[in-house]
């Protein structure tokens, strides 16, 4: 009774973390706090091409929680088959079973919809800048690129 009373908080820790997952971050609308303040570069641009793509987040610490969590429900899941050896046999598939299904479900819930961006700019340079799809963009819009490096973003103008 106590295993399934565990299982059933760390599910719900589980989804309560992956909900804290901010993928505003990836929009050129949302400034990180260390470019608060701070001078950036802007260039002048018009878009040449926008193609749909998928930015995968979670980089840094890939699906440990799904992994995890499916992992002791898949377990839980599993102890409640068979009996004996078998029981122990259906507990150990469940929580690999488990832990397969949850870091796919992380991997998908950690994805956000992207465009990739490329403008030329009024120099002639072409970039590509890939940020969060929470605007339309076209072909032959003019836009201003802020920052430099690997911190770029695409704002209309």
């Amino acid at each position: 009774m106590k295993l399934k009373v565990y299982s059933a908080l760390a599910l719900a820790g589980a989804l309560g973390l992956a909900g804290c997952a901010n993928p505003d971050v990836y929009s050129g609308d949302v400034y990180g706090s260390r470019a608060a303040k701070q001078a950036q570069t802007v260039t002048y641009a018009t878009v040449t091409s926008v193609r749909s793509v998928l930015i995968q987040a979670g980089d840094e610490s890939p699906n440990v929680i799904g992994t995890l969590g499916g992992g002791a429900i898949g377990g839980v899941l599993g102890n409640q088959v068979g009996g004996g050896s078998g029981k122990v046999l259906a507990t150990a598939v469940g929580a690999l079973a488990g832990t397969m299904v949850g870091s796919r479900a992380e991997d998908k819930l950690s994805q956000v919809k992207a465009y990739e961006i490329e403008v030329r700019t009024d120099s002639g340079e072409s970039l590509i800048v890939v940020q969060k799809a929470d605007r339309t963009w076209q072909p032959g819009q003019r836009v201003r690129l802020i920052g430099s490096g690997s911190n770029l973003s695409v704002a209309p103008l």
